[in-house]
């Protein structure tokens, strides 16, 4: 078998055969086919797409080209959650303990951060303490122990999928629905999940920017687990504006806990809400979504979700009085109040823009090597659809020294509009697949 007659036949509108593919697989991360190869195929693939088939037989070559990590001796349906990425996203904070408080084992393992959105890993690091690195024994017997870890992706978990990104990525061929729907699913079969709720975000601030992309991946990808054995469903949910009203990492686990205590933005609590009724029912310990949800609003209310995290945080090393104190959690020195320049009703709350700002606040990386502020990012005072006065504050940016600020100020200005009357509402959860 040859490569060149791969990249022909896919070239030409071909459909590959699992042997071509696991071939191409097996050499890409053997090193055996050159870089310049899989670039012409992944740009193959980019015009001439993948059948349901092909994708399912990628996904599976993906999957098996490196470790993978067993649960089995953990009891009960492991049920995973993964996002395709958003600006303000901290749903795992709130879901994973929330769920877990349901008892609902929950083993995550999550990634950093890049560019405009932020990482779950990163969140949790500003917690005084707190540890997210460690070995497949000890992150399985925290689970065994508590029901609850959230750890850094570790060891050599789907090493093509490494490889590949990192030529999508340079070869404009990262926008292609079916090496996304790839790339998610491979690593969540080697995450050794037995279920998992995918939160496919569309709007100005997601990857996909219509519903009608959004919706392609999603039921792509509840395909793929399917014909996998993966118990799939999938939600898209809105990402015009940011979730919640904090971006930045310290900020972000601020609203986290407020959540958990009972309170938080009702955009936070509600899709945290939707989000963990599929995954405990795909546990399978609930029959429907509304007695879930039913478990997990008395878990929120009766603290037990709270209690769980609290948990989390001590087994994880870090400081659990955070939940008690939140000054213990890393405070910027600056704050620059961005104000509206006239009065009415706020209609765009661009969450590109915001996630850029924070960005150059520190919040985010421009590449994978670049140094975080876990204390910069912006807070909303307010949201699209609210009324707003001249002069009234609508950010606060928040800053350290090196911060490019100038350029924040400009980006979080842009992102917002005012106009004389309300603008229609979208919903959160635009549909279920």
């Amino acid at each position: 078998m040859r490569m060149y007659d791969i990249i022909l036949k896919k070239r030409d509108g071909g459909v590959l055969d699992r042997s071509e593919i696991e071939f191409w697989i097996g050499g890409c991360v053997r090193g055996t086919i050159p870089d310049y190869q899989t670039a012409a195929l992944l740009m193959a693939i980019y015009f001439r797409g993948l059948s349901r088939r092909e994708t399912s037989d990628l996904t599976l070559s993906m999957y098996k080209s490196g470790d993978t990590v067993d649960l089995s001796e953990l009891p009960g349906i492991k049920v995973d959650k993964h996002s395709t990425g958003g600006v303000g996203d901290k749903t795992t904070l709130v879901l994973a303990p929330l769920v877990a408080s349901a008892g609902v084992p929950v083993a995550k393992m999550s990634g950093r951060g890049l560019g405009h959105t932020g990482g779950t890993v990163d969140k949790l690091e500003s917690i005084p303490g707190f540890r997210v690195e460690m070995d497949r024994r000890e992150f399985i017997r925290q689970v065994g122990k508590i029901g609850l870890a959230v750890v850094a992706q570790t060891g050599n978990l789907v090493p093509a999928d490494k490889k590949l990104y990192s030529l999508r990525d340079v070869t404009a061929t990262v926008d292609q629905v079916s090496l996304i729907a790839a790339s998610i699913m491979s690593k969540k079969l080697a995450s050794g999940a037995g279920a998992v709720v995918l939160d496919v975000k569309a709007g100005r601030g997601a990857f996909m920017k219509d519903a009608e992309g959004a919706e392609d991946l999603a039921r792509l990808m509840v395909d793929i687990g399917s014909s996998l054995g993966l118990r799939t469903a999938a939600l898209i949910t809105a990402m015009d504006q940011p979730l919640g009203l904090a971006v930045g990492n310290a900020l972000e686990v601020r609203e986290a806990i407020e959540t958990l205590q009972g309170g938080g933005p009702g955009d936070l609590r509600e899709l945290s809400l939707v989000i963990g009724a599929e995954m405990v029912v795909l546990a399978g310990r609930a029959r429907t979504t509304s007695e879930a949800r039913e478990m997990l609003e008395k878990n929120l209310v009766s603290g037990m979700a709270l209690a769980k995290f609290r948990e989390m945080i001590s087994a994880q090393g870090g400081d659990p009085a955070v939940l008690d104190n939140p000054g213990l959690i890393p405070e910027a020195a600056g704050k620059t109040a961005i104000k509206a320049e006239s009065g009415g009703y706020l209609s765009r709350c661009d969450a590109m823009g915001i996630g850029l700002a924070a960005m150059n606040l520190g919040a985010g990386r421009e590449t994978k090597e670049s140094a975080i502020d876990l204390a910069a990012g912006v807070v909303l005072h307010k949201k699209e659809g609210q009324r707003v006065a001249a002069g009234e504050v609508l950010a606060t940016l928040h800053h350290n020294p090196g911060a490019r600020l100038e350029m924040a100020v400009e980006l979080a200005r842009r992102s917002f509009a005012v106009q004389q009357s309300p603008p229609p509402a979208g919903p959160l959860i635009i549909r279920k697949i």
